[in-house]
C-alpha cells in the first residue's frame, strides 16, 4: 500500500542499522541503485514507512525486495510491522526533460513519433558501445542450422531499415550464435558506414541506463542514446526487466526508431510468442518483421567451426580427430570451443601433436564421454521401432495424415533422430516424406518444450529412446 503520511521516526536511527545490515547482504551496486537513496520516516512495531525518491522504486522495491526488508526489520528489532513505500516530496528539479509516456496504446504505434536531431559525435560511422573484434559475419561459420539467420543478418547490416526485416528477431538456445550475429551486424554498418548511429546493447544495460536516468531526473542522455540510433541492437531480451514503467519505456523507443525507419534488430533464447511477462502490444511489435531462429550445428559444421578455431591457434586439426569432437560435444558451439581450448592445451602439455588419444582424453576430462564402440543408429531403425511403439506403420508415421496422435508420434521420432543420430536436418526432413527441415525445427522445439513441463511425457519418449537404444545394442 503507498502512502504520502511524513511522520518523525520514533526510533531515529533503526532504519540506518537496518540499511547496514542489508548492505551486507547483497551485491555494493545493487545496493547503491535500491536502497542507499531511501529513509525512514516512521519505523515501530506497528508500521514501517520507507521514502523512496520515485514511484518507480516502489514498485520495484515490493516486487523484489520486500521480504529482505521484513526479515532484516525483524533481525534489527524483533518486529513484524506492516510495511509501506512512499515517494519523498520535493523531489529535486529536473535537468532535463522526462521520457514522454503519454501515448502508450496502440494507436500511437503507427503515428510517427516527433523528429529528434541525432547527436553524432567522432566519426561518421561510430558504435556506442564496445563491441568483440572477433564476431564478425567472416568469422560465423555457417551451415545449415543457421544460414537463414545469417542471410537475414547480412541483409539488415547492408541496408538497415530499409528491408522488410525491421524487427528484426534472431532466437536460439545458449552458445548457438546469435549475439555474434547481432555484434556481426553492427560490426559491419560501422565498417561499411551503413548506418552512423549504431547501438548496441544488452536488455539489462538497456534497463540500467533507464533506471539511471530517472534517478538522475535527467532523461536527455538516454534519449540521446537510444532514440537517436539509427541501428539499434538489444541482445537478450529476455533478460529485460518486466515492470509496467520499463515496458513503456521499451515501447516508446520501439515506436520512434520504427517510424524513423531506423532499424532494431533483437535477440532472445526463445520465440517471440512464448517470452513470458511482456505486454501483447510489445510482443506484437516484435512480430512486425522477421522472426527467424538458429538450430543446433550439424555435424559438418561442428568440424568446420573446430578447423576454424584451430587454425586461429595456429593449431591442424588430423581429420578424425575433429569428427571425434564433433561427435562428442554437439550441444553449443560455446561447449565446442572450450572443448577445442582443452584439447590444445593438453597437446601442449603433453608435448605431442594433436591426435585421437589426446581427444579421448580432453573428452573424458570434460566428463562427456559418449560410447565410442556401440554401432550408429539409423534413422529408418528409430523410425521402426518408433512406429513399433504406437503399433502404427512406418508409411503412416512418415506420411501425410495429421491426426493428433499419429502427428504426435511422427515429432517424437523427428525428435529422436535429431537426437540419436548425426544427420543433417535436411536428411531427415527427406527421410519423413521428403519434409522441408524447418518441419524438422519445428517438431524438435514441440517436443523439447513439451519434455520441459510434462512428466508423463517424459517418461513415454524416453521408453520409445530405451526400445530404439536397446535393440541397436544387442
Amino acid at each position: 500500500m503507498r502512502g504520502f503520511v511524513y511522520m518523525v521516526d520514533k526510533h531515529p536511527g533503526l532504519w540506518d542499522q537496518c540499511l547496514r545490515k542489508i548492505e551486507g547482504k547483497i551485491e555494493a551496486d545493487t545496493y547503491g541503485t535500491w536502497f542507499a537513496q531511501t529513509s525512514s520516516s516512521q519505523l515501530d512495531a506497528r508500521l514501517a514507512l520507507i521514502e523512496v525518491p520515485t514511484s518507480f522504486f516502489v514498485d520495484w522495491l515490493e516486487e523484489h525486495w520486500l521480504d529482505l526488508i521484513r526479515s532484516t526489520i525483524k533481525e534489527i528489532t524483533s518486529w513484524a510491522p506492516e510495511i509501506r513505500f512512499s515517494v519523498k516530496k520535493n523531489p529535486p528539479a529536473s535537468a532535463g526533460a522526462p521520457l514522454d509516456f503519454s501515448t502508450s496504446d496502440d494507436s500511437a504505434a503507427r503515428t510517427p513519433a516527433p523528429p529528434v536531431e541525432p547527436v553524432v559525435q567522432g566519426p561518421v560511422s561510430e558504435a556506442v558501445f564496445p563491441l568483440n573484434p572477433r564476431y564478425r559475419f567472416e568469422d560465423f561459420i555457417v551451415g545449415e542450422s543457421n544460414q537463414f539467420s545469417f542471410t537475414a543478418a547480412k541483409s539488415v547490416a547492408e541496408s538497415p531499415g530499409a528491408t522488410s526485416y525491421n524487427p528484426l528477431v534472431i532466437y536460439s538456445g545458449v552458445g548457438l550464435g546469435k549475439t555474434h550475429l547481432l555484434q556481426a551486424i553492427a560490426d559491419h554498418c560501422v565498417r561499411n558506414g551503413t548506418a552512423g548511429r549504431v547501438v548496441y546493447t544488452s536488455a539489462e544495460r538497456f534497463f540500467t541506463d533507464y533506471l539511471k536516468a530517472i534517478q538522475k531526473q535527467d532523461t536527455s542522455a538516454y534519449v540521446e542514446i537510444y532514440r537517436n540510433a539509427d541501428i539499434l541492437l538489444i541482445d537478450d531480451i529476455q533478460f529485460y526487466v518486466k515492470t509496467e514503467a520499463c515496458q513503456r519505456e521499451l515501447l516508446h523507443t520501439f515506436n520512434t526508431l520504427y517510424q524513423l525507419n531506423k532499424q532494431i534488430v533483437l535477440s532472445s533464447d526463445r520465440p517471440p510468442s512464448t517470452l513470458k511477462g511482456f505486454e501483447d502490444r510489445l510482443i506484437s511489435r516484435f512480430q512486425w518483421g522477421l522472426v527467424s531462429d538458429i538450430d543446433r550445428p550439424d555435424l559438418e559444421t561442428r568440424m568446420a567451426i573446430i578447423n576454424q578455431k584451430a587454425g586461429d591457434h595456429g593449431v591442424r586439426i588430423p581429420a578424425d580427430v575433429a569428427r571425434f569432437m564433433a561427435e562428442q560435444v554437439d550441444s553449443n558451439i560455446r561447449e565446442l570451443e572450450g572443448a577445442l581450448t582443452q584439447l590444445i592445451t593438453f597437446s601442449v602439455y603433453k608435448r605431442a601433436p594433436v591426435s585421437l588419444e589426446i581427444a579421448r582424453d580432453t573428452i573424458k576430462s570434460l566428463g562427456r564421454v559418449k560410447s565410442m564402440t556401440s554401432p550408429a543408429i539409423s534413422i529408418s531403425e528409430i523410425q521402426r521401432r518408433t512406429a513399433g511403439y504406437f503399433d502404427i506403420s512406418v508409411e503412416m508415421l512418415t506420411g501425410a495424415t495429421r491426426r493428433q496422435e499419429i502427428t504426435t508420434a511422427r515429432h517424437i521420432c523427428m525428435y529422436l533422430c535429431r537426437r540419436l543420430t548425426q544427420a543433417p536436418l535436411k536428411s531427415i526432413g527427406t527421410e519423413f516424406g521428403n519434409r522441408d527441415h524447418t518441419t524438422v525445427i519445428h517438431a524438435c522445439r514441440n517436443i523439447a518444450a513439451r519434455l520441459s513441463t510434462d512428466p508423463d511425457f517424459q517418461v513415454l519418449v524416453s521408453r520409445i529412446q530405451n526400445r530404439v537404444q536397446q535393440f541397436v545394442s544387442a
